[in-house]
């Protein structure tokens, strides 16, 4: 394996994992020695260490060989799954974020859409847990179209990147990972666990949930594309029904589904249908995925045989269009219509053709056209918890903003910093609503609402999020938002809250009327209440073009519907007046919640320190893992900020080397000044946690690290010895 110094990592930019150091490194002597950390006031820790020039190797399963970035990984083959266990050096591995709940739920008898993620073998630039610099990358943003998302390669486990559980997770979509068999070798794997007896099989299904669980995705698509023999085949159904029973187990509302492939005789031969030759499968497991060459008839005796659990059949579209199909590309919407027509669920396989065929440079656009195509088909789902708080940012960039201005040039990806995402309505001619990668609020992106507004009206209202929750007692909204053309000033911009129509929901107090159609327009708070400073500074943060505004509703026995734009003139025209919004942010927040006391990062430590020559001749790089304790649940991600490294008394401004998905961060590369013999230099690191409701954490909360660093009393040598 290179040592890190081969190519110095960028800074701050995709850092790398942490873990313990190992046993054996620490008993040759060849890592820094071992330090206790002195606890400060205000959740400040204190190390201290010796410039070290013997890096030890990463293990290369988990780190970027050259860079010791974080890097999500795949199992090889039956060995590589049955020795697989839990180790710490995959935390970075792990999702820190939870399954959002959202109407209808995954068990309802709605239709449902799967979208199956296949991309050029897997495992490109979402490998980096950490993001990476790269140009227009793909990025998938529909989620509130969709019901299960499947991470796919032909390696035999496929274990989802961790960005990709974490931005479905947030958007409520269930993620599952995939076990695959395939030609001789898939025979031949098959063999060794499914001919034998029942001890051999239920150590793979007890594997493979338990590797569900402990990173924290949702379950399994199984795919075996290889013919089995008689022995083989008769355990397959009780396999599935095991592995099945093991994932409901381990994880919660987990799922296992069926790739039609195998018959029941052992033959491999696609049936494009549920029927006879595999309905032994389909009974075994949550559901089945069938393969894409299908005709009408093939729906029709599919729904008829599955009965009342027709919509646990995933039928099968391939976006490429390969082999003898209703349609894909732009006309996947064929295929979408005829499988609704008979009431079944949708599995929509590679959708990154839009992206692969169609090229990276006018990807957003593309994509918006083709989901756009399909929305007729695709059952929209309701955000069913609060807070709900997000600038739209897709995970991605050309630049990071942060409060309407510029924090760092170049370009970013990172899909666990991707943001709730909404409904991208779309009336042909009228409205659209896009991505703006050029000016944002926080992150990489807003949301571009245009329209325009009809002859004799005075305002339209732009869907973002469908609802279903009961509402608190108060709640407050805040929005920004930017203007853009010729004439901004004819234009108001507010907030709409729909409630299901109810005979006892009320707005105010109980004697208050409530709003024609369930229609709540809350009030205008030019300042908030006392006692509320966070959002008070919240309100009046505008600036860089953006405009803040914040608001307030009381609501009593009420259930929330539909949270809208509200786009007015304030002049009637016979003329229709066309609009373009940039949304920066929006909020809706239980009051009730903004009085919890704030909570402290604590137990900051570093580990893994990596210490390498230059870039110049009086400069070190230095990479190492931070850990910390923050109370679960409570952030939606940290802000890893560097004070700056100096040796000698004085203070510089804080420099954001990166996102943390989880109490962890691995920074790398970072370039330090080079301390002289008796002198030492410090290293100050914080750790600022961004809560779910966006409001800011005072910095005597944030963790703050302080490393004191020295060379050895010997001295090195410009080349590290």
């Amino acid at each position: 394996m290179a040592e890190a110094r081969d190519r110095p990592g960028r800074r701050g930019k995709r850092a790398g994992a942490g873990a313990e150091e190992p046993a054996e490194a620490e008993r040759a002597g060849r890592r820094r020695r071992s330090f206790q950390p002195a606890a400060e006031p205000l959740g400040t820790t204190v190390l201290h260490d010796t410039v070290s020039a013997h890096p030890q190797p990463l293990p290369a399963r988990h780190f970027d060989t050259r860079t010791t970035e974080p890097i999500s990984f795949f199992l090889s083959g039956l060995e590589e799954l049955l020795a697989w266990q839990p180790d710490g050096n995959d935390d970075f591995n792990v999702s820190a974020v939870p399954l959002a709940k959202r109407q209808p739920p995954l068990h309802s008898k709605r239709p449902r859409t799967l979208v199956c993620h296949d991309m050029r073998g897997g495992y490109l630039e979402d490998r980096f847990i950490q993001g990476s610099a790269t140009r227009n990358p793909y990025v998938f943003y529909h989620w509130r179209y969709i019901d299960i998302f499947v991470y796919f390669s032909h390696h035999t486990v496929t274990i989802p990147p961790v960005c990709w559980t974490n931005a479905a997770h947030r958007n409520g979509v269930p993620v599952l990972g995939t076990f695959i068999t395939e030609w001789t070798d898939g025979q031949k794997l098959c063999e060794a666990f499914l001919a034998g007896g029942e001890e051999a099989y239920h150590a793979v299904s007890e594997q493979l949930a338990r590797i569900a669980q402990h990173y924290r995705f949702d379950g399994w698509l199984v795919n075996m594309e290889n013919t089995l023999s008689a022995a083989a085949v008769a355990n397959l159904p009780r396999f599935l029904r095991h592995l099945t029973a093991q994932v409901h187990s381990a994880v919660p509302g987990g799922l296992v589904i069926w790739y039609d492939s195998v018959l029941q005789n052992g033959t491999l031969r696609w049936q494009n249908e549920l029927n006879e030759e595999n309905r032994v499968f389909f009974n075994a497991c949550d559901g089945l995925f069938t393969n894409y060459n299908w005709k009408e008839e093939h729906l029709e005796r599919t729904r008829a045989l599955a009965g009342p659990r027709h919509t646990d059949v995933y039928v099968g579209i391939d976006v490429f269009a390969r082999g003898d199909v209703i349609g894909g590309g732009f006309d996947t919407d064929k295929s979408l219509r005829l499988i609704r027509q008979h009431g079944l669920s949708a599995a929509i396989f590679a959708p990154g053709w839009v992206y692969e065929h169609l090229g990276e440079e006018n990807f957003l656009h593309n994509e918006n056209k083709f989901w756009g195509s399909l929305a007729e088909y695709l059952p929209t789902h309701s955000i069913c918890t609060l807070p709900l708080a997000t600038s739209f940012s897709l995970g991605m960039g050309t630049s990071r903003f942060l409060a309407g201005k510029e924090e760092e040039a170049g370009s970013w990806y990172d899909l666990s910093a991707q943001d709730i995402q909404p409904l991208y309505p779309e009336r042909e001619g009228r409205l659209s609503t896009s991505c703006c990668l050029q000016d944002a609020w926080c992150g990489g992106s807003s949301l571009r609402v245009q329209g325009t507004i009809p002859p004799g009206e005075e305002r339209v209202a732009v869907c973002l999020f469908s609802l279903q929750m009961p509402a608190p007692p108060k709640l407050f909204l805040t929005l920004l938002y930017k203007l853009e053309g010729p004439h901004p000033d004819k234009f108001a911009v507010a907030l709409e809250l729909t409630t299901w129509d109810s005979g006892t929901c009320h707005e105010g107090n109980v004697t208050s009327l409530p709003e024609p159609n369930s229609r709540h327009h809350p009030r205008f708070l030019p300042a908030p209440p006392p006692g509320l400073a966070k959002l008070l500074a919240a309100c009046n943060r505008g600036s860089h073009g953006w405009t803040s505004r914040c608001y307030e509703l009381d609501l009593q026995d009420c259930s929330l519907r539909d949270l809208s734009l509200l786009v007015s003139r304030h002049q009637p025209s016979p003329q229709e007046t066309p609009f373009t919004c940039l949304l920066g942010e929006v909020r809706v927040l239980d009051a009730a919640s903004m009085a919890a006391s704030p909570a402290q990062v604590q137990s900051l430590m570093a580990s893994q320190l990596w210490w390498q020559e230059g870039p110049e001749a009086e400069q070190l790089s230095l990479s190492l893992t931070l850990r910390w304790a923050f109370p679960p649940g409570r952030a939606s991600c940290f802000r890893v900020l560097s004070q700056g490294a100096r040796c000698r008394q004085g203070q510089t401004s804080p420099q954001l080397l990166g996102l943390a998905h989880a109490c962890l961060y691995r920074a790398v590369g970072l370039v330090v000044p080079r301390p002289v013999a008796g002198q030492s230099c410090q290293l100050e690191l914080l750790v600022e946690p961004v809560l779910h409701n966006e409001l800011p954490v005072d910095p005597n909360h944030w963790g703050r690290l302080v490393l004191v660093y020295s060379e050895p009393a010997g001295g090195t040598s410009r080349d590290g010895h």
